[in-house]
């Protein structure tokens, strides 16, 4: 399977749990259940659900928005990263949207374009939120950036990350999202990424000290811990959104979606169901998570039903996103190996 088959799956896969999880996003585990009994399609955002009643059946929220915003800045700078771009292209939306008067933006990004809109340069932003808008944009990241020098990737996923989102934690949970996007592309099985994940996201987090969170680490290991030895779907996910937690923090989204690809073994179309259905943060751990194995199985395993429903909804042609970061991601390639 070639790197562009799997870059196509990674962006269908970010759109796929973003969109499927998007109708019980921010309800708690009971309700969704109560209310849906079992997502297993695509679904309109109920009028009860004040983040979701803004999306109709198979449209993705501010997660893919926000990624394609990031996607759309990296083609634009040739495969640069420049937060200055990246942000505008995240407040041009955020404005097209009116996402500043709907419940959509989270916290932090919310303080940071805010900040922005007044003028404040990106570089004078503290933005140490520790919310999850990083890591559920990251993919595009994950498409380009090859994982020769862990520093240089912790560099370059924080430097894009820094328009809304500078903490630790923020930019150890984007780490982690994209470092196993990239190994994925790279056809790295896995097994093989879970056993990086940790010491990635624990040379993350600790480049730059911010705040007083928990470990990235140490969750990544309770989550997938949690996945492996569960009896049972079900099981699995109780003890994921209890013990894990699957709320809009990093420090809980980002090792729940790792849990969740587990739990699917690696399925992007099982994933992006189990992960409508687990409760909490549901759009963004869908994204994040279905994003992952949408890399691992490249397009050919995302449910061509669900593909064409996706396509006809959104009227976005993601082949010109795959054809473009294959091409800048050899780029990047070629000049480690000139180094």
């Amino acid at each position: 399977m070639n790197k562009e088959n799997r870059i196509l799956g990674a962006f269908y896969g970010q759109a796929l749990g973003d969109a499927m999880g998007m109708p019980s996003e921010l309800w708690p585990r009971s309700r969704v259940k109560s209310y849906f009994g079992w997502i297993d399609r695509f679904l309109p955002g109920p009028a009860e659900n004040n983040a979701a009643c803004y999306f109709n059946t198979a449209e993705f929220t501010d997660d893919t928005s926000m990624a394609l915003a990031l996607a759309d800045a990296i083609i634009e700078c040739k495969g640069e990263i420049e937060p200055a771009i990246i942000g505008r292209n995240i407040m041009s939306w955020a404005e097209a949207f009116d996402a500043f008067n709907k419940n959509v933006l989270g916290p932090t990004s919310k303080i940071a374009l805010n900040a922005i809109k007044q003028g404040t340069p990106i570089e004078q932003l503290e933005n140490n939120g520790v919310t999850n808008g990083a890591a559920m944009r990251v993919s595009p990241l994950g498409c380009l950036l090859p994982t020769h020098s862990l520093d240089d990737f912790i560099a370059d996923v924080a430097k894009a990350s820094s328009p809304t989102h500078k903490s630790d934690v923020a930019i150890a949970g984007a780490v982690a999202v994209a470092w196993a996007i990239s190994k994925a592309i790279d056809g790295v099985c896995w097994s093989q990424i879970c056993d990086q994940l940790p010491a990635v996201a624990k040379a993350a987090q600790e480049k730059h000290i911010t705040t007083f969170s928990a470990s990235m680490a140490a969750r990544i290991e309770l989550a997938l811990h949690t996945a492996r030895r569960a009896e049972g779907v079900e099981q699995g996910m109780e003890q994921i959104y209890h013990l894990v937690g699957a709320g809009t923090s990093t420090i809980e989204s980002v090792p729940a979606a790792i849990a969740m690809v587990e739990l699917a073994q690696t399925d992007p179309n099982r994933c992006a169901i189990l992960c409508a259905n687990l409760g909490g943060d549901t759009d963004t751990i869908g994204a994040m998570a279905t994003a992952i194995c949408g890399a691992l199985h490249g397009i050919e395993r995302i449910d061509p039903q669900l593909k064409q429903q996706l396509d006809r909804v959104n009227q976005l042609d993601f082949t010109r996103y795959s054809q473009t970061f294959v091409q800048l991601r050899h780029q990047r390639e070629a000049a480690y190996e000139r180094r």
